[in-house]
C-alpha cells in the first residue's frame, strides 16, 4: 500500500552508519516515532520508503547522505571570536545550541578552539553519512484535521499542540 499525504505513520527503527555498521540510534522497545506524511518531518529517503509500507511491514532502508542529512557543506564550518562563548567550558566535539538569524534553534559542534577563536561546524552530525534504518511500521492512519493543519501528531482540537491538552498556549 502506498500512503498518501496526511497519514500518521508510527514506527520503530534502529539506525546504523552504513560504512561502519555502528548503531547510532534506536527507539526499539521505546515510544514509537510518529509523523504526518507529506510534511517533511523526517528525512526524505526514509519517508519515501515508509509511505510505501503498511502496518506490520518491516524493512531495511538504505538512505544515501543526499536523501538523509545532506552532504557535508564546507561553508558551514566557521571561525568565530572566542568571546561569543564566554562562560562556556569549551571542549572539542561538544554540541552547543543557539538561536539562528530567524529565531530558530541551531546546533553546532565545536571542532577546535584557541585563545582567540572557536571553529564550529553547523553541519548536522550525520551529514555526509549513508545510513541504514531497520524499520517496523506499527500503524498507519488518516491524520485528524488538527494534525493535518499543524503537523503535530495527537494534537486534539482542544490541545495546545504538545499532545497533552494541557492548555499551555
Amino acid at each position: 500500500m502506498s500512503t498518501d499525504d496526511n497519514k500518521v505513520v508510527s514506527f520503530e527503527y534502529e539506525l546504523k552508519d552504513a560504512s561502519t555498521g555502528e548503531v547510532l540510534d534506536s527507539n526499539v522497545g521505546k515510544e514509537p516515532l510518529e509523523f504526518v506524511s507529506g510534511k517533511g518531518q523526517i528525512i526524505p529517503g526514509l519517508e519515501s520508503k515508509l509511505t510505501q509500507m503498511s502496518a506490520g511491514d518491516k524493512a531495511e532502508v538504505n538512505v544515501p547522505a543526499s536523501e538523509g542529512y545532506g552532504e557535508v557543506n564546507p561553508e558551514a564550518v566557521q571561525t568565530l571570536p572566542k568571546e561569543q562563548f564566554a562562560g562556556i567550558d569549551l571542549q572539542e566535539g561538544m554540541v552547543l545550541y543557539g538561536q539562528g538569524e530567524n529565531g530558530e534553534t541551531v546546533q553546532v559542534t565545536v571542532k577546535s578552539f584557541d585563545d582567540n577563536n572557536v571553529v564550529v561546524d553547523f553541519n548536522h552530525p550525520l551529514a555526509g553519512k549513508d545510513l541504514i534504518f531497520n524499520v517496523s511500521v506499527l500503524g498507519v492512519r488518516d491524520a485528524t484535521d488538527s494534525e493535518k493543519a499543524s503537523g503535530v501528531v495527537g494534537g486534539g482540537e482542544e490541545s495546545c499542540g504538545c499532545g497533552t491538552g494541557c492548555g499551555c498556549n
